[in-house]
């Protein structure tokens, strides 16, 4: 009995987690894409930042199926971080000015 009750405590939390990176993690990874995309864009910048947005649906609706598919939980959280982290930095280094 009690097996079968961490079985399912351990399942529900497994499930809670990636829920939470889909909301959070995935949130924050596709902001930053849509941030590096409408910087790279070779468009007018409202035209990219528009582009952009338009795609950033698309792109947060495949990180949420990635997220859902991947086996491993450490695997998923460390993918978003990386991902998330390597976009921010980019978009840092292209802003105007971003670089002191």
């Amino acid at each position: 009995m009690m097996a079968a009750l961490n079985s399912t405590a351990r399942y529900r939390w497994m499930v809670a987690s990636r829920v939470l990176a889909s909301v959070v993690g995935g949130y924050a990874l596709t902001s930053a894409a849509t941030v590096l995309l409408a910087l790279i864009w070779p468009l007018p910048q409202a035209e990219a930042v528009a582009a952009a947005t338009m795609l950033s649906f698309t792109l947060y609706t495949g990180v949420i199926l990635w997220i859902f598919a991947v086996k491993r939980l450490r695997t998923l959280w460390l993918g978003l971080v990386i991902a998330t982290a390597f976009c921010a930095g980019l978009s840092w280094v292209l802003l105007p000015g971003g670089v002191a």
